[in-house]
């Protein structure tokens, strides 16, 4: 499959879903509208958008069912990457190639914008059309994902991550991969299941997506710590914590986990298991 194509056909999905959610810019408070579409537009790859596509056309439907999911999983992602940015996280001054939201546009108005995309999200999974039973469980999945549980869990403990003089190199890297879990990778499994959820996918298959999520979503952080293996401040990092090498065979490891999860879907998970390797093997 050819990734940067699946790529280009899939996210003007979400783009377009993104562009009706959002305030306009020129909508009061403007302040706060321009600040929230700041990373938006442009955005990134939309990884996230183009899992739970992908999981729903493994399920045999179409790409646009997914489409509430993969708009929320965005929005949540982005609400994460405005507040890890802030001054008292990982004061960052840079992301997307333009300036952080507090750079832009002051810190309060970051913290409102990012408070901002959350609650949008929410509104996302609601769209017209989905069963209230899918409807609630992708909301109660999303929430746990965005909690303490998780996402936030993940991010307090990254942020005063450091090596007890007297902890093993197993159990270091064990703590190591717990942050993933929640920080990254959970969201990455939520943005798999939610599209699945929406084409129609068994509790059981749904179960087995979770995991291979979280595996993959593990996997694609560590892919994320090589790229940046030169970073000094990256303290919650398995390349640095074991080497690259032993690294890079764990991300394989777990990637191989994961798609072993997908060998009964066939043909039509064939997206989804190149996106994983894709997550894994990309160069940027």
């Amino acid at each position: 499959m050819d990734v940067p194509g699946y790529f280009a056909e899939r996210i003007p999905l979400v783009d377009e879903r993104l562009e009706a959610l959002l305030p306009s810019a020129d909508a009061p408070p403007t302040e706060l509208h321009a600040a929230m579409r700041h990373l938006i537009f442009p955005g990134g790859k939309r990884f996230r958008p183009a899992l739970a596509f992908a999981a729903a056309e493994a399920m045999g439907a179409r790409p646009e069912v997914a489409i509430p999911a993969a708009a929320a999983v965005e929005l949540i992602h982005t609400y994460s990457l405005v507040h890890d940015d802030l001054p008292c996280m990982d004061d960052d001054v840079e992301r997307r190639g333009r300036p952080t939201v507090h750079i832009a546009f002051g810190e309060a108005v970051a913290v409102l914008a990012g408070d901002a995309l959350q609650a949008l999200a929410f509104e996302a999974l609601a769209a017209p059309g989905i069963s209230a039973e899918h409807v609630a469980a992708g909301v109660r999945e999303l929430a746990a994902t965005a909690g303490a549980a998780f996402l936030v869990g993940g991010q307090v403990d990254d942020l005063d991550f450091s090596r007890a003089a007297t902890e093993p190199d197993a159990a270091y890297a064990h703590r190591i991969e717990s942050v993933h879990q929640r920080k990254s990778a959970a969201l990455i499994a939520a943005s798999i299941t939610g599209g699945a959820r929406l084409a129609g996918a068994s509790d059981r298959r749904l179960a087995e997506l979770r995991l291979s999520g979280l595996e993959i979503g593990v996997a694609f952080q560590i892919a994320d710590d090589w790229l940046d293996r030169e970073d000094p401040d990256d303290a919650c990092s398995l390349v640095r914590a074991i080497g690259a090498e032993l690294a890079l065979e764990r991300a394989e490891a777990l990637l191989g986990k994961a798609l072993s999860r997908l060998e009964d879907l066939g043909e039509a998970a064939e997206p989804l298991r190149e996106l994983m390797r894709f997550a894994v093997r990309r160069n940027t």
